[in-house]
């Protein structure tokens, strides 16, 4: 079946243009600006929206009133259509610093659920472990009771368990071992990530060598310039601008940062070094005033106002309750970046970022069927997966 998708307006990486895709065997089979040059099966009117490639995120604790931490695959589902049902197509469902009971579950539930909604959901590429082996000062919402340093006989066996699941791992380069941890992720093919840290530049630097070359929600939960003795010491976030290759994620929900500090981010390193992500929780999605941070069972309690998830006391933000076409709104809307270059911080950056970057997160000859369509307030009205769906969701 050869499907035509046509009057529409294509994001491309550098630019918008009129044209049309023709999707193949859940590829796109030819990109092309002159329908009357393409013979198809079928044709699809876009009415013409936007034509983007699908959402890539990196970093999201569930959506939809399910997390992924309550380890089902009833959980998954629900989460992973909700936030389909947004704009993302590839998805690294995040885990939170919990006992080793609790970690073994999620991998097993994460496995469960690939094989559960393999052709009928979004691609749930491999897991984000954020934690357990962070900064117990930056802890943020996580519970402080489940951080500890990394332990290499626990690691090896998270690792070896989770061999072809884990695909990201969040760590503080400060902790004792951390090197050597890094080393393990690298040898697994397993993304280290700096997050939750009170890391120095001094200690930043040789964990980039080490394979930590990415940063976990810039600004949030990490150090940033101290003083001592008169002399000033670079944090987490300043190394972030200092290191020119360290690619970033920010939470681009409106909250967590202010337009000010995402266009400066953007501006500063780069769409092809910044992704977008939502960090969000099971909430996200709904119209509620409390929810649950992890699992049903051992999770905190968080309030839901001003557009976000705090904790109780309002001492701090306990993730977001964004979906993923609420961040290309707010860095179009509020931050003011060109729309083409907010959607690539949303797709073929952190494809890139995990190795995706030859199958998705553009509009490709011969790259997935991965596509989201969208109206002029980033609406989303269809959603495309390798080739299949779209159509039902036109409004």
């Amino acid at each position: 079946m050869r499907t035509l998708l046509f009057n529409c307006n294509l994001i491309l990486p550098d630019a918008i243009r009129a044209g049309c895709v023709l999707v193949e065997d859940g590829h796109i089979a030819q990109v092309c600006f002159d329908r009357s040059k393409v013979s198809a099966d079928r044709s699809i009117d876009l009415g013409g929206r936007y034509l983007a490639p699908g959402f890539v995120e990196l970093h999201s604790h569930g959506a939809g009133g399910a997390d992924f931490m309550d380890g089902t695959v009833e959980a998954f589902a629900t989460a992973c259509d909700t936030l389909l049902r947004h704009g993302t197509t590839t998805l690294l469902p995040t885990t939170l610093a919990a006992s080793a009971e609790e970690i073994y579950r999620s991998i097993d539930a994460f496995r469960a659920a690939r094989a559960a909604l393999e052709g009928e959901s979004l691609n749930l590429h491999g897991l984000h472990m954020e934690g357990p082996y962070l900064n117990v000062e930056q802890c943020g919402a996580i519970d402080p009771k489940y951080i500890r340093d990394p332990d290499p006989e626990e690691y090896e066996a998270f690792l070896e368990y989770g061999r072809g699941a884990i695909k990201r791992w969040t760590l503080a380069v400060e902790r004792p071992g951390a090197d050597r941890f890094a080393d393990a992720l690298m040898r697994e093919g397993v993304l280290p990530s700096l997050g939750h840290s009170n890391a120095e530049y001094s200690q930043v630097v040789p964990a980039f060598a080490h394979g930590v070359t990415h940063v976990t929600h810039l600004y949030s939960s990490m150090s940033t310039i101290t003083r001592r003795n008169g002399f000033r010491h670079s944090g987490v976030l300043e190394s972030a601008f200092c290191i020119p290759d360290m690619t970033v994620e920010i939470i681009a929900d409106g909250c967590h940062l202010p337009p000010e500090l995402l266009n400066m981010v953007w501006r500063f390193k780069g769409a092809a070094r910044v992704a977008l992500t939502c960090d969000s929780m099971r909430c996200a999605g709904q119209d509620v005033t409390e929810s649950i941070l992890g699992s049903l069972e051992n999770g905190q309690r968080v309030i839901i106002e001003d557009g976000v998830a705090k904790l109780p006391d309002r001492t701090a933000f306990a993730g977001s309750i964004a979906t993923d076409d609420r961040l290309v709104r707010v860095m179009t809307e509020q931050a003011g970046v060109p729309l083409h270059e907010a959607v690539r911080m949303m797709t073929l950056t952190p494809a890139e970022i995990i190795g995706l970057g030859d199958r998705k997160g553009s509009i490709e000859v011969g790259k997935e069927a991965d596509l989201v369509c969208f109206d002029d307030e980033v609406n989303v009205t269809g959603v495309m997966v390798g080739g299949r769906g779209l159509v039902g969701l036109l409004k």
